[in-house]
């Protein structure tokens, strides 16, 4: 019986030592599978193990283009500007500011 009351009391404050970690943020993998979780919650078999597959390979979209895509863009609107002109111009075009 004694040592049935020194594993429970282990066990409880093993669990109090849990209980007062500070949780951690989630890892970006363990949030996209929230995501898509939550996305698939009407499909089922088949059709959602499909869907979950896709769902967490799929790259994430690059929100504006990529740099170099800027970059060109920028340059063709910039066509025609010289000097501190185009300059100023170019770094309000690839910082986001027209």
């Amino acid at each position: 019986m004694n040592k049935f009351l020194t594993a429970v009391a282990l066990c409880a404050s093993a669990l109090a030592a849990q209980a007062t970690e500070p949780t951690k943020a989630p890892t970006a993998q363990q949030s996209k599978m929230a995501s898509c979780n939550k996305e698939a919650a009407d499909k089922k078999g088949d059709e959602r193990k499909s869907f979950m597959k896709d769902c967490l390979s799929a790259k994430p979209a690059a929100a504006a283009g990529t740099q170099q895509d800027k970059m060109k863009t920028c340059n063709q609107e910039a066509a025609g500007k010289k000097g501190d002109e185009r300059k100023a111009f170019m770094k309000g075009c690839l910082s986001g500011k027209s």
